[in-house]
């Protein structure tokens, strides 16, 4: 299951130094959610490692069952199945997950939205060739379009428009994140690395006091370099969340268009921001604010940042040059020192 909305993925690796001792860190990974999921964990108490893996692995197919918009038996698909106005039960987590994302929307602008999907099938990005609509095209969508077209109570969620549908994938991968770290947490374990498809969340420190370092991916559709460094080590959980364009877009008749679509417009962004990344306390928000801010830019991402306090850098490409542009919650935390420092 693919739970990267618009196509956007983040492209964070982790960076584990190598010594001469065994490792005292463990791993548990493996497939999940259309991509992979690692758990970097290090404990001085005595662990049931095999109980741990079955009980993150369980999670990771009920959240799947729960959430997955690429499989027809999820209750996310269900839901979006149904041709009614009436309530429809669906669970809490569902209803948090679509709450977060609409107080993420409205800060947007109405940019970040999770009942995009059908402008993104319009242009055909699911296939080998786009299809450029026409504007009648898009207008005809737009009455399915908008979150403000969903209601939530109680667990159920209710369309507004029979026809409407909810893709939760620009947010529910975060979530899981959040999901496993919450296992570890409860096993006692002080210090790990989580990730899943590149979101991930971090706690604690490596043994010998050392930082978790995580790479973030040069902007380049080619090539693998990294642009920055993210040392991290405090007592409290930090997710660190990347989202970008610049190996999902298509180039036709000379113009370049992104998988990144503004849902006011139904159409491609075309500003310069090819990346984004957060670092805030809970992944869940995280996942929906790289996200949010990619599809923004830095323009008007950066006003959104600064009014909310939010630590976020954006990476805007002019020609061959890389321009980071820092909000000012992540200028004042890389001069304080105390949770995380970059590396070029």
């Amino acid at each position: 299951m693919s739970l990267k909305n618009l196509s956007v993925f983040a492209f964070l690796f982790v960076g584990l130094t190598a010594c001469s001792q065994p490792d005292p860190i463990q791993r548990i990974s493996g497939p999940a959610q259309g991509s992979t999921f690692t758990v970097s964990f290090w404990s001085e108490q005595e662990l049931d490692k095999t109980s741990l893996e079955t009980q993150l692995k369980d999670e990771l197919d009920r959240i799947d069952l729960l959430m997955s918009n690429y499989r027809p038996d999820s209750v996310i698909e269900a839901f979006n199945a149904q041709q009614s106005q009436e309530p429809i039960e669906v669970g809490e987590e569902l209803v948090q997950l679509v709450e977060i994302a609409r107080q993420v929307s409205v800060h947007s602008e109405g940019c970040y939205d999770l009942t995009v999907k059908p402008y993104f099938e319009l242009w055909g990005f699911r296939g080998d060739k786009l299809t450029k609509p026409s504007t009648e095209q898009i207008q005809a969508l737009k009455q399915t379009i908008g979150l403000d077209k969903v209601s939530s109570k109680e667990g159920s969620l209710t369309k507004l428009n029979p026809a409407l549908r909810v893709d939760v994938s620009s947010i529910a991968q975060g979530y899981t994140v959040g999901q496993l770290a919450k296992i570890l947490d409860k096993a006692g374990i002080q210090n790990y690395l989580v990730e899943v498809g590149g979101e991930l969340v971090s706690k604690g420190k490596k043994p010998e006091a050392k930082a978790w370092r995580v790479a973030i991916e040069k902007p380049l559709p080619d090539s693998q370099k990294l642009q920055k460094i993210i040392s991290v080590q405090q007592s409290e959980p930090l997710s660190i969340m990347t989202s970008g364009t610049y190996r999902h877009f298509y180039d036709q008749d000379g113009v370049r268009y992104s998988h990144v679509l503004d849902a006011r417009t139904g159409t491609p962004v075309t500003h310069d921001t090819v990346s984004t990344t957060i670092l805030i306390p809970d992944p869940t928000w995280g996942d929906a604010w790289s996200t949010a801010f990619l599809c923004m830019g830095s323009e008007q991402g950066l006003k959104v940042a600064d009014e909310l306090k939010l630590p976020v850098l954006f990476i805007d490409q002019q020609g061959d040059n890389f321009i980071e542009k820092p909000s000012q919650a992540l200028t004042e935390a890389l001069a304080s020192g105390t949770a995380f420092s970059f590396q070029e």
